[in-house]
């Protein structure tokens, strides 16, 4: 059944609900573009297939529950911003800020994600398949029961993990080509300034580099626990599960571990006199 040329309906009710985002070949407005995957949701959906997608901003701002938004082209910033409880994926690269505040839930990345992945999130899993841009993971940080987890398949730039306050981080440095075939990528696994202002958390990268001359303040490197180790291997298993990666590649680098010297890196400089 078609109602209009934006929306199709799949013949089996409540299963899936598809939205051409360009009709005619013109984007739809980001505001436009949400209200109609809310009165998806409404109707009972919970499954919502974008197609065209081009640059629209704010797909699936401050969604609950468990509602699965399906992406077929380049999702503007903030993807998911506020989000909690969906799944988002997204069959291709990603602009900024995808994860923006995000509480939980999860985005899988079949691509490339741009800067500032997982802005202050406070739950919830980020998944980006390739690379990614500058001041990944700023500011997120544990919330009560919440725990964010960013993985990143290929490598990061400058500013990964500031200000960190909770959570983990895990850069796999693999370059995943879209034939399947899996190779250590070229590129350093990480810019410089890593973990500049940490004060809890950890950033897990799977690399031989020498990190210590691309630390930023209050960072510092430490040797993979079997209790971190224990902790981070559920969540890689399932990268290479959604992304169809062996697992075994994992063995054929160390992991390093970045955390923080204290948790009030900058104590000295804020008041120092009072405290």
């Amino acid at each position: 059944m078609i109602e209009n040329k934006e929306i199709r309906y799949t013949q089996e009710k409540n299963t899936k609900f598809e939205i051409d985002t360009a009709p005619n070949g013109i984007p739809l407005n980001y505001k436009v573009l949400n209200e109609k995957i809310h009165q998806a949701i409404q109707k009972g959906y919970e499954k919502v297939l974008l197609n065209e997608v081009c640059g629209q901003r704010f797909i699936g701002a401050s969604l609950q529950g468990q509602i699965k938004l399906e992406i077929m082209g380049l999702p503007g910033n903030d993807l998911g911003i506020f989000m909690d409880g969906p799944e988002i994926i997204v069959h291709g690269n990603c602009e900024d800020q995808i994860g923006n505040t995000m509480n939980n839930g999860k985005i899988i990345v079949h691509g490339d994600a741009r800067d500032v992945v997982g802005l202050s999130a406070r739950g919830g899993k980020i998944y980006v398949k390739k690379n990614v841009g500058y001041r990944v993971g700023i500011h997120i940080k544990e919330y009560e029961n919440k725990f964010p987890i960013l993985l990143i398949g290929g490598t990061t730039k400058d500013f990964l993990g500031e200000y960190m306050a909770g959570g983990l981080i895990i850069v796999l440095g693999l370059e995943i080509k879209d034939d399947g075939t899996v190779i250590e990528n070229d590129y350093p696994i990480c810019g410089g300034e890593l973990g500049t202002g940490i004060h809890r958390g950890k950033i897990i990268l799977r690399t031989e580099e020498n990190l210590e001359n691309r630390l930023g303040i209050g960072a510092k490197v430490y040797e993979l626990k079997k209790e971190t180790e224990k902790t981070i291997t559920p969540y890689i298993k399932e990268f290479c599960q959604i992304f169809k990666i062996p697992y075994d590649v994992m063995n054929e680098k160390p992991f390093k571990v970045v955390k923080p010297i204290s948790k009030r890196p900058y104590g000295g400089n804020y008041c120092g006199n009072l405290i």
